[in-house]
């Protein structure tokens, strides 16, 4: 077992010889042993007992703490990579200016690539002529990324190509009980967009755990500008997967109606502004049942685990991307559907 989802809130997690016991109320959950335990996620809030952190911080278990909406709270530290000259070639590369803006080109490239082959691809077959329009303005597109352009113009072409495609999503969902509106977010305002940024948290952790086996420096990236707390690489390189993993996933589970309305809860609320987290909680218009996180991580740890392994897949990556840093001549080159 590589990783472990713990998503029950108000669970308690010790540990009892060789395995973890995820106990609620006194009534015991769920035992897993604890040998090859590489990561453990735990979803809204959850309690760890000494001896469990102290298993954790020995064994060097990535562990990363995330809200029941897949929001990105905190990680157990445990030392810094000893990668010197691999995060010294990063800062170097990565300010100057040529170099940042054809990096910034190559990450927005690939991601518009993907959704033009996502589009097309349902365009066929849906007989969707829409689809295929779409397909052809984001391509259209990924061709201005071949001039001299600025970092703010490549930063713009990246976010009119999110829109053209989000513009036809709903287009994608054929199942009749979801809808689809625009992408929203911070808080998500409904089902289709808590499903997406869910899976966009998860894609990002993913990321951000490859990059740190890696030994770069997750808040140091490019496309995304430097922001206090961000990990602006692991954003950066989660572009390429979020129409190849993220919603090819969501878009799955709901058109094979494996997702239902009912598996939300629903708050009437107009004012959908906050000031702090909390806040956001209390006015979150719509959340994943508990019993839904469980079916969804299923469907998403067999995507990452099975016969495309793109946990490795990602892992390989990041590792082409230190070589794109390093002076051996390599260009990165996004994954591509």
């Amino acid at each position: 077992m590589e990783t472990l989802y713990v998503v029950e809130p108000g669970s308690y997690i010790k540990k009892a010889g060789n395995a973890l016991t995820i106990i609620k109320k006194g009534t015991i959950l769920n035992t897993v042993p604890a040998a090859g335990l590489e990561k453990l996620i735990l979803a809204g809030y959850i309690s760890l007992s000494g001896s469990v952190m102290d298993f954790l911080i020995k064994n060097r278990v990535e562990t990363v703490f995330i809200t029941p909406t897949g929001r990105f709270r905190a990680r157990l530290m445990i030392d810094e990579h000893k990668h010197v000259a691999l995060r010294r070639a990063q800062y170097l590369k990565l300010n100057q200016e040529n170099f940042s803006v054809k990096t910034m080109k190559i990450l927005v490239k690939g991601k518009l690539v993907n959704m033009v082959s996502f589009l097309l691809r349902r365009g066929k077959d849906y007989k969707d002529d829409i689809l295929r329009n779409a397909a052809a303005g984001i391509k259209a597109l990924t061709r201005t990324l071949d001039q001299n352009i600025s970092k703010d113009a490549v930063r713009g072409i990246e976010g009119a190509g999110t829109r053209i495609y989000f513009n036809v999503f709903s287009r994608l969902i054929r199942n009749p009980d979801f809808s689809f509106k625009g992408r929203n977010r911070r808080p998500p305002r409904d089902p289709v967009n808590a499903l997406l940024s869910f899976v966009y948290t998860l894609l990002t952790n993913e990321v951000l755990s490859a990059i740190k086996i890696s030994g770069l420096d997750p808040y140091m990236g490019s496309l995304h500008e430097i922001s206090y707390g961000r990990p602006s690489l692991a954003c950066d390189l989660v572009e390429e997967y979020r129409c190849i993993i993220g919603d090819r996933l969501v878009l799955s589970l709901l058109n094979r109606k494996m997702i239902k309305p009912g598996d939300f809860d629903y708050k009437n609320t107009a004012d959908t502004s906050f000031t702090d987290e909390q806040e956001m909680k209390q006015k979150r218009p719509v959340t994943m049942k508990p019993y839904l996180y469980k079916t969804f991580l299923s469907s998403y740890e067999e995507t990452m685990t099975g016969s495309s392994m793109y946990r490795n897949v990602m892992r390989d990556q990041v590792r082409k991307f230190c070589d794109h840093l390093k002076e051996t001549g390599t260009i990165y080159q996004p994954l591509a559907m």
